[in-house]
C-alpha cells in the first residue's frame, strides 16, 4: 500500500513486474508499403512540353554565368584578332589571319570550362541530391532512376549532364532531346538514357 501511494517502486511505476521500463507505443505514421505503392504511381513520365520549360530556365541560369565569363573574354579574343588584322595591313603582304590561334583557343576552353564546372555543379550536384535542379523544381519535375524510382547517383547525374551539354554543343543535342516525342515507355531522351533516367513529374 506504500509502494501504491508513494507512486514509486510499484508495478504501475515501472512498467512491469521486472522493473523494466514499457516504451510508449507509438502508431505508424504511414505504411511504409502504401508509401511505396504512392511513390510508384507518381513516377509517370513528364509530359515534354514542361520539360523543355524546366531546360529552359535552367539554360538561362547556366548561360548567364557562361556569359558573365564570355563576354569579357570574347573582347579580348576580337581585339586579339583586330590586331593580328591591322599588324598584315600594315605589312603589305598576304598573310592569313587564322582566328583560333594560341591565345583565342586559350580564351575558348577558358569559357568552355566554365560552362561544363558551373553546369555539372548546377546540373548534378542537386540532381542527385533532391533528384531536381531549380528550373525542375519551378516545373513540379524530379529526375528518377528507372528502376529505384529515387534520385540518380551523382555519377549518373553527372553522366546525364555531360551528354546533354557535349551533345549540344556539337548541335546534335536537339535531336537527343526531341527523341523523348517518340520514346516508350519513359519518354526519355539521349541524356536520359545514359543515365539510365526518367524526369517523372
Amino acid at each position: 500500500m506504500h509502494q501504491l501511494a508513494g507512486g514509486s517502486g510499484g508495478p504501475a511505476a515501472s512498467g512491469g513486474t521486472d522493473g523494466e521500463r514499457v516504451t510508449p507505443w507509438k502508431p505508424v505514421v504511414e505504411d511504409p508499403f502504401q508509401a511505396l505503392v504512392r511513390d510508384r504511381s507518381q513516377a509517370r513520365p513528364a509530359a515534354l512540353g514542361r520539360r523543355l520549360l524546366a531546360r529552359l530556365l535552367d539554360t538561362v541560369v547556366v548561360g548567364a554565368v557562361t556569359g558573365a565569363a564570355a563576354v569579357p573574354l570574347g573582347t579580348k579574343g576580337l581585339d586579339h584578332v583586330n590586331d593580328k588584322i591591322d599588324a598584315a595591313k600594315q605589312s603589305g603582304e598576304t598573310v592569313t589571319v587564322w582566328l583560333l590561334d594560341g591565345t583565342t583557343s586559350v580564351y575558348a576552353g577558358i569559357v568552355l570550362a566554365v560552362l561544363l564546372v558551373f553546369g555539372a555543379l548546377y546540373e548534378a550536384l542537386p540532381t542527385a541530391k533532391w533528384g531536381r535542379t531549380l528550373g525542375k523544381k519551378l516545373c513540379g519535375l524530379q529526375v528518377r532512376d528507372i528502376e529505384e524510382l529515387e534520385p540518380p547517383t551523382f555519377g549518373a547525374a553527372l553522366r546525364r549532364w555531360l551528354v546533354y551539354s557535349v551533345l549540344g554543343l556539337l548541335v546534335v543535342g536537339i535531336v537527343g532531346v526531341l527523341w523523348g516525342l517518340f520514346d516508350r515507355p519513359w519518354r526519355q531522351c539521349w541524356h536520359d538514357k545514359a543515365a539510365h533516367t526518367f524526369v517523372a513529374g
